[in-house]
This record gives C-alpha cells, structure tokens and sequence, in this order.
C-alpha cells in the first residue's frame, strides 16, 4: 500500500530504525543545519527535530538520506528494480494470445492507477490564513549556512501551467523567504517553471503558482526527476506508488495540490518583477552567487493540524540530496539503454553532484563508439549538464571508484582521447565562463583499436589462473589469515 501521507512514511522510518526523535532544543539558524550536517556525513538516519525554538511545527531531516530509505520511500526492494519495472512497462507489447493478454492486465491496472484523483476536501487545508493574515514567518524556514541571504525553503513542490496549452509542471526550486508574504523564486532558465513563466511574460501577464510541502514521499521525488516536458509529475508518481495521488483544488488560484501536504502557500508571479535572490549554499559545496530572480507572492497558506514541516540541506557531499540523484540515475538508465543499447552502466559518483562527472562502461562495436556514445548523452535532456564523461569496455565496473581511476590512468592517451565540446552548462557551474554556457570534456577510456589508428599491441591485463585461484580458496581457512 503506499504512504498515505508523510506522517504514515515517518511511521515506517521509525519502524525500521531510521528515524531519531531530536527532543533538545535546536534553533532553525544554522543549528539544525549543523547537526544533520554531521549525521550526513556518517550516513546516518533521518531525524524529527521535534523542539524548534520559536515554533511548535517538527522539522523532518535526511529522510531521503541513504540507499535504504530512497527504497523505503519509493517502497522498493532496491533502486534497480523499479527501473526495470519501468523499462517492463514501456516495452508492453502488443497482446495477440490469451497469456499475453493476461500479463498486460496488471500494467493496464498500474497505468490507471497512476492517474490522478480530486477530492474536495483535503488535510491540507484544515487552517487557513489569506490576505493579511498570511506569515510565512509561522513556518520554521531554515536558514541553512552562515552566508546564505536568509531563511530558505528547501523541499517545495511548485505547481505551475502552461499559460497557452494548460499543461503541468512539477518542479523543486528554492525559495528564499523575503518577508511575511513574498519569496524569491529560483527557477533555472532550463526549468518547466521557469519556462511557463516566460510565455506568462511574453504575454504580459501574472503566473498562478501554488508550493506544496510535504506530501508523500513519492510526490516529492517525482517533483525532482527530469521527466519530459509532456510527462505529468503526479501521473509519475502514481505510477510510482501504484495507487493515484489526490489532488484538491487551491481556494485561491486555479491549481490543485497534493491533499496529504503538510502545508500550502497559494499566490502568483508577476511578470518582469526581479528581486536578488541569494547567496545560498548549493549542493555544488559552494555558494551560489546572488542574483536577479522572479518574485512569488502568497495570497494563501493553509496548513494540516498536525503540520510537519520537511526540509533538507544541501552541501559539499554526500547529503541527502545525492541519494536522490542516484535513485534517478537507477530510474532512468534503462529508459537512456533504450536509446543507446550499448550502454552497460551508468555511475554519476556522489562527489560529482549529479552534473560534473558520468561513468559509462559500453559494449564497444565500432571505431569511434566511445565519442558517439558522448555526445549522444550530451543530448539527453539533463545529461546535457554534464561537465566531465568517461567512457570504458563493458569488462570495467564503473561503480567502482578504484577500477575506474586505474583504467582511465591506464588506458588515455591525453592528446588523442580527450574531446572537448561546447554547449549549455548547469546555471549553478561557478567554473564556466560565461553564465549557463560553458565546455564540456569527454574522456574516451576504452582500449584503442587498429581501426582508430592504435598500431602497437594492446597488453593484456594481469589475471591468475582459475585453477589457482580455487585451490587457494581451500587453502586460505588453513592460513590464519584475515580475510
């Protein structure tokens, strides 16, 4: 059964010994920051800080935090398995017999359940404060890190529609909070949001924009998967929980919003308005520098009784929000195998922050494989930030770390084997020369054939002989060595 709310997805955390319960008194200003700083980087368990001064709202951490809850809250057994479930999905043939027409029924159920459900009441809207009444002041907002220009809002879920063709968009921006009723609005160029916003603009006309917080786990994931444009964010994660995501509909604009989220705010961006927005410390380990971003005005926020409020901090990793990045590398890379078969596997290693660095281990067919296989990445979506792509034999495992950088010191020739290209580069890359433009390098890993010029012999690598190694296997208990 999926979660319910994030109150049933906290329950199970704490079932299964991932939660602690923070009694202390911790400040919302750069304290609880610090604290789940720390237990990110011992890979440790989500946390309730349930004594926030100045509140009486929990504030729930890291609950994203690690391989095992990634699953917990997609309730899988493990990240890979719901790629193939996805890639099952996709691959539906056609039923012309009897047993067919029996397997296809359960994705056929599956693919209704994804769609979403309206229901006109929701725990979402049991407090209401509009007009003058709203302060965002109530919530306890994080201010994450001693530089950042003030308070931010993490984990919002922004519901926005294409002001021509009523199409939805489901993105996660940042929200920096100005006053007891406006907010910065981080929307990349890149983004759906930031993209229905330029038509509104075009058109001269103000944006409806309604930010969920906290709705179940699924929801919240699927805000942050880079999912084609024409594909909706709640019809994905019904597909994800199996079951439809209720929706309600906003009081105050022409939206509506997960019915189990803990808290709504409801307003609109006006077109040409700009405030500075920032610094803020990004998942890069760096500051992002100030800048002119669009301006979110709440007209509305409404609350469960029994509000918790969810954030999350972003840093040098790891942190919370590189297991999610890793769920969608797992996600998707079946769906990337099916334009590009001869992928074996995909790493975008933690340190890399989703868009520095991407492992690939290929079935090599052709002279050249290695360069095609780069730039087609480079024109996949969200692959198209990535900054740094090495390519290797389908023999290398590219998930580990050692493995790789040994075959890549090995196997490059620097002059021959480096291809750099230009292109668009993510808006938070302080390194590129100018702002959302920059190069992108390709690194080919592969063992060099005749066919691409390579004349000498290519050496093999060091390997004992299976006979050998078995023996030793019945020896090695009579050794006392540690194994």
């Amino acid at each position: 059964m999926a979660y319910c709310d994030l109150q049933d997805f906290i329950k199970k955390l704490e079932k299964h010994g991932e939660l602690v319960r923070i009694k202390e008194p911790v400040s919302p200003v750069l304290e609880i920051t610090e604290i789940t700083d720390r237990v990110c980087k011992l890979f440790g368990p989500a946390l309730l800080f349930e004594n926030v001064l100045g509140f009486n709202m929990p504030v729930l951490m890291n609950a994203f935090g690690s391989y095992r809850r990634m699953s917990m809250a997609l309730e899988v057994p493990n990240l890979d398995s719901l790629g193939d479930e996805i890639l099952d999905f996709i691959e539906s043939e056609a039923p012309d017999t009897l047993l067919k027409k029996l397997k296809v029924i359960p994705k056929l159920k599956r693919l209704k359940n994804a769609f979403p459900t309206t229901v006109k009441k929701a725990p979402c809207q049991k407090i209401v404060y509009k007009g003058e009444d709203v302060d965002l002041t109530r919530l306890p907002v994080l201010h994450c890190w001693p530089e950042d220009g003030g308070p931010f809002i993490t984990l919002p879920l922004v519901f926005t529609r294409h002001p021509e063709t009523g199409i939805r968009n489901v993105g996660m921006y940042r929200m920096q909070v100005f006053d007891k009723n406006t907010t910065g609005m981080h929307w990349h160029t890149h983004k759906g949001g930031a993209h229905h916003y330029r038509v509104a603009e075009r058109m001269g006309q103000r944006l409806e924009v309604a930010v969920a917080i906290g709705p179940d786990p699924a929801m919240t994931y699927a805000a942050t998967a880079p999912l084609p444009d024409d594909v909706d964010e709640c019809v994905f994660a019904g597909f994800l929980r199996e079951e439809p995501v209720e929706l309600v509909k906003c009081l105050t604009v022409d939206l509506e919003v997960p019915a189990s989220s803990q808290i709504i705010l409801e307003g609109y961006v006006e077109p040409e308005e700009r405030r500075i927005e920032g610094p803020f410390g990004d998942h890069t380990g760096y500051y992002s520098l100030a800048d002119q971003y669009p301006v979110f005005h709440v007209t509305c926020m409404t609350l469960r009784k029994d509000a918790i409020y969810p954030a999350t901090i972003v840093g040098r990793p790891p942190q919370e929000d590189c297991y999610m990045a890793k769920a969608t590398e797992r996600l998707f890379l079946p769906m990337i195998k099916k334009t590009l078969p001869e992928i074996v596997d995909m790493n975008l290693p933690l340190e890399g922050v989703f868009h520095n660095l991407a492992f690939i281990s290929i079935d090599k067919r052709y002279p050249g494989h290695a360069r095609k296989v780069m730039h087609a990445l480079w024109g996949l979506g969200q692959m198209m930030f990535c900054k740094i792509i090495l390519i290797f034999d389908n023999e290398v495992d590219v998930q580990d770390l050692s493995q790789v950088l040994w075959r890549m010191g090995n196997n490059i020739d620097p002059r021959r084997d480096i291809v750099f290209a230009d292109g668009p580069v993510d808006a938070l890359d302080h390194a590129a020369p100018l702002p959302l433009y920059g190069s992108k390098m390709g690194i080919d890993c592969t063992r060099k054939w005749a066919e691409e010029g390579f004349t000498r012999q290519w050496p093999d690598v060091i390997a004992m002989e299976n006979e050998i190694i078995k023996k030793v296997d019945k020896l090695w208990p009579k050794l006392g060595l540690k194994t």
